[in-house]
């Protein structure tokens, strides 16, 4: 009996099913079951971009200076008009994505040294490291070794990175801040460099790591194209930095640019085709719009009194979300974070929740998938 008739009976049955297919180069596809705690489509593979200190009225408003993502992408998507970041500043952002984990004074700061993480004591609910520092030991959990333990494929892309795997000597002051004409990555903007786990095996993180060039031969297959694909723009095109290196326009005039080119070859691919998710989002909200709010019952960790430094969160952003399996030009006022991302992903691929993906009160629903 195919996939297609077993999910046809148990949706008449009521009953909700969800394969998630491995994609990694060379790797041979399995189906794993999801999560039944909501019901959800058949997503085989995610998409996720984040650009940079973006606030929901900067980015998706009328005057958007970026509208190609704010007209043209909009009105073929969801707009998560009550999404929000979880702090202050960037990388906490990043981290509560892939790890559920709340930050520390030093990531608070976006690690201006590159120290490792210290406990000072046992772990907090839910599933919290206590203690100071940059880079996690092995022993917390990431959606990256969630997938890789089931057999899911799962990828970043950076832009402007020199080597696969790049970041500084542990312990050392960080070496990729701040833009230059030859190269405008920063570590504080790729996640995956803050967890032992991925970090301490060289190999392992020299094929996951890589370099955003990489992208464009990914996606001409399904085969080659994994579950989870997490793009980081550099600081350019990001919209970080006002004015480029080169001296050409930043902020979201850059972040227009830049979405023309790689969304639209994401959305042509035959994996987003197929069974694709996309959803473009900001690490937290900044500048005109800079807030420090927070939603879906966010905590405040053990190891700093706020979050966003001066509240509770990162702030109102929104995030667009694209997929085969949504109604184009539709809205959600529902609220979510980065933490509910996490969790939904951790649904759509059958994982157990990480973090403080545990505590949120819903993830992605029927009102963000709609139109399957």
């Amino acid at each position: 009996m195919s996939l297609a008739i077993v999910g046809a009976v148990l949706v008449a049955l009521g009953l909700s099913l969800t394969f998630a297919i491995s994609h990694d180069a060379g790797s041979a596809e399995r189906a794993v079951t999801s999560s039944s705690r909501t019901s959800l489509p058949v997503v085989g593979h995610v998409f996720v971009i984040n650009i940079e200190n973006k606030g929901f009225r900067r980015t998706w408003g009328a005057h958007s200076k970026a509208p190609y993502l704010a007209r043209t992408l909009r009105s073929r998507g969801v707009l998560l008009t009550r999404y929000f970041g979880t702090a202050h500043h960037s990388l906490g952002n990043y981290l509560a994505q892939i790890s559920g984990q709340g930050p520390s004074a030093a990531i608070q700061a976006d690690c201006d040294r590159y120290t490792a993480f210290r406990r000072t004591r046992a772990d907090v609910a839910p599933q919290q490291a206590v203690g100071s520092g940059c880079v996690y030991p092995a022993s917390v959990g990431t959606l990256p070794r969630q997938l890789t333990s089931v057999g899911l494929g799962w990828k970043g892309y950076m832009e402007d990175l020199a080597v696969p795997c790049q970041h500084s000597r542990l312990g050392a002051k960080e070496r990729w801040r701040s833009a230059t004409v030859r190269q405008q990555y920063a570590t504080r903007h790729n996640p995956f460099m803050y967890f032992r786990s991925i970090t301490g095996h060289p190999s392992y993180c020299r094929h996951h790591v890589v370099a955003l060039s990489h992208l464009r031969y990914d996606l001409g297959a399904e085969s080659t194209t994994p579950a989870l694909t997490y793009i980081t723009p550099d600081l350019c095109h990001d919209g970080h930095d006002r004015t480029c290196a080169d001296g050409g326009p930043g902020g979201l005039v850059a972040v227009n640019r830049w979405m023309r080119t790689w969304v639209h070859r994401i959305l042509r691919s035959p994996a987003y085709r197929h069974d694709g998710m996309l959803v473009i989002t900001a690490d937290e909200s900044d500048g005109v719009d800079e807030d420090s709010s927070a939603c879906c019952g966010e905590g405040a960790g053990p190891n700093v009194r706020r979050p966003g430094i001066e509240g509770g969160g990162g702030g109102r952003i929104g995030a667009l979300v694209l997929s085969p399996y949504v109604a184009p030009g539709t809205t959600s006022t529902r609220d979510y974070n980065h933490y509910s991302l996490l969790a939904t992903l951790e649904d759509l691929f059958g994982l157990p929740r990480l973090g403080y993906a545990q505590t949120v009160p819903r993830t992605f629903g029927t009102d963000v998938f709609r139109g399957y």
